[in-house]
C-alpha cells in the first residue's frame, strides 16, 4: 500500500497570492482553507469513520493519496463528463481562486493525480489492478440549514482491474456498499440498495439505512463509465472499474443520529464526549432561536448562494437556518428586472442561550452589507 502526497506547485503559488489579496471573496477562501481537515483530526467522528473504512479487509492493499484543495477547473469537471452547462461549473456553486482553478468541490479529483504516479502506472502496466482512497475537505457554495455547510469532507474510494481478470458488475458495487455500511453502522444495520444515476458512473447503485422506520440516503456507487476512463488515457476496452464517494458528515450525522452539521466542529465538552459513531446524539440543551426577517428587492441577477455566503460571514456558526419566506416579481412596483426576496435568518447556538444585544449588531451588519454587496433596496 501507497501513502501517496501530491505537491502541487501552483496551488502553493495561488495560496501565496491569495495572501496579498484582501477583497471579500478571497478573504473567506483564506478562512475556509485555514480550517481544520477533521477527517485527519484524532478524536473526530468524521476521522473515525475514514479509519474504519481504510481498516476494511475488502479494502485491504488500497493506497491512500493526498491531493490538492486547490486545483483546476478543467481537471475538475471536464474529465468526469460535467456538460459545460452544469451548475456545479458556475461560480454561484463554486469558489474560484481564479479564471482557471477552484476549491475542490470532490475528492474525486483524486483519479487524476492517482494515475500520474510512476509506481501506479508501473503496477497498471504490468496488468495489477490497483485501489485507492483519498479523502479530506470540499467546498461548495449551499443553502444553510442544519444538514449543509458550505466547508464537509468526503471520501472517495475506487478499484481499476484488466477486464481479463474481472469484469466488474453490480455485485461489486454492492458488496463495497455493505462493506461500508457495516463499517460505520454495525452489521445488524437494515439497508436498502437500488439503482440510481451519477455523473460518472454507469450503472450505479444507492443505498439507505434505515434508522427510526426511516430510510436515508447515505452512499452511492458506480461502475466508472468508460467515456471517462477514455479521458484518462486508460483503455475501456481492456480496463473497468468502480467507485464511491460520499460526504463523511452524512455517514457520521445517520449513525449518531446527529440533528445539527455543526456540532462537528463544536468545543463543548458536553458535545464532544458524545461524537462517537454508533451513539444516540443526546441533546445537551436545546437553546432558544432568534429569528430576524430580511426583505429586498434586487436585480435578477441576484445569486442567492452568494447571499449565504455573506450571511456565513457575518453570522458564523450562530446561524442555524435562512429560509425563504417569499419571492415575487412586480413590474409596476419595482421594475421590468427586479426582483424582491423575503429570508428568515434563524439564530441558535448549540452551546449557550444568545442575547438579542449579541444578535441585532449582527443583523444589522447583514443589512447593510445586504445593500452595499448586492445593490438590494431595503423594504
Amino acid at each position: 500500500m501507497l501513502d501517496i502526497k501530491i505537491k502541487f506547485e501552483e496551488e502553493e503559488s495561488l495560496k501565496r497570492q491569495l495572501e496579498d489579496r484582501h477583497d471579500v471573496e478571497s478573504e473567506r477562501i483564506k478562512r475556509y482553507l485555514a480550517m481544520p481537515d477533521l477527517s485527519r483530526t484524532p478524536g473526530s467522528p468524521i476521522n473515525e469513520v475514514v479509519q474504519r473504512i481504510l481498516a476494511l479487509s475488502d479494502f485491504k492493499g488500497f493506497d491512500v493519496i493526498k491531493v490538492p484543495e486547490i486545483v483546476p477547473a478543467d481537471i475538475s469537471f471536464d474529465l468526469f463528463d460535467f456538460p459545460v452547462d452544469h451548475p456545479a461549473r458556475s461560480k454561484s456553486d463554486t469558489y474560484y481562486v481564479d479564471d482557471k482553478h477552484i476549491l475542490r468541490t470532490h475528492t474525486t479529483v483524486m483519479w487524476y493525480y492517482y494515475l500520474q504516479n510512476e509506481d501506479v502506472k508501473r503496477r497498471m502496466a504490468a496488468g495489477e489492478p490497483v485501489g485507492c482512497f483519498s479523502f479530506g475537505k470540499v467546498y461548495r457554495k449551499d443553502e444553510i440549514d442544519r444538514n449543509h455547510m458550505n466547508v464537509f469532507h468526503q471520501i472517495d474510494g475506487w478499484y481499476l482491474t484488466p477486464k481479463d481478470k474481472k469484469i466488474i458488475g453490480l455485485d461489486d458495487l454492492e458488496q463495497a456498499l455493505r462493506a461500508i455500511a457495516r463499517a460505520v453502522f454495525g452489521a445488524d444495520a437494515k439497508l436498502k440498495i437500488f439503482p440510481d444515476t451519477f455523473p460518472y458512473t454507469d450503472p450505479s447503485l444507492q443505498m439507505e439505512v434505515e434508522k427510526n422506520g426511516k430510510w436515508l440516503e447515505v452512499l452511492g456507487s458506480g461502475v466508472v463509465k468508460g467515456s471517462v476512463l477514455e479521458k484518462f488515457g486508460m483503455d475501456s476496452s481492456r480496463w473497468n472499474g468502480w467507485a464511491f464517494g460520499p460526504g463523511i458528515e452524512r455517514l457520521a450525522m445517520v449513525s449518531m443520529e446527529l440533528p445539527d452539521i455543526r456540532l462537528f466542529w463544536s468545543n463543548d465538552s458536553r458535545v464532544k464526549k458524545q461524537l462517537k459513531l454508533g451513539n444516540k446524539f443526546k441533546e445537551v440543551s436545546k437553546y432558544p432561536q432568534i429569528t430576524r426577517d430580511i426583505s429586498f428587492v434586487v436585480g435578477k441577477d441576484f445569486i442567492p448562494n452568494d447571499y449565504f455566503d455573506l450571511i456565513r460571514e457575518l453570522g458564523g456558526d450562530l446561524v442555524e437556518q435562512v429560509e425563504l419566506l417569499d419571492k415575487y416579481e412586480n413590474t409596476e412596483k419595482f421594475g421590468p428586472d427586479k426582483i424582491s426576496y423575503t429570508y428568515r435568518i434563524i439564530y441558535r447556538s448549540n452551546e449557550r442561550t444568545l442575547t438579542v444585544e449579541e444578535i441585532d449588531p449582527i443583523q444589522d451588519k447583514i443589512y447593510k452589507q445586504t445593500s452595499e454587496r448586492f445593490g438590494a433596496e431595503l423594504r
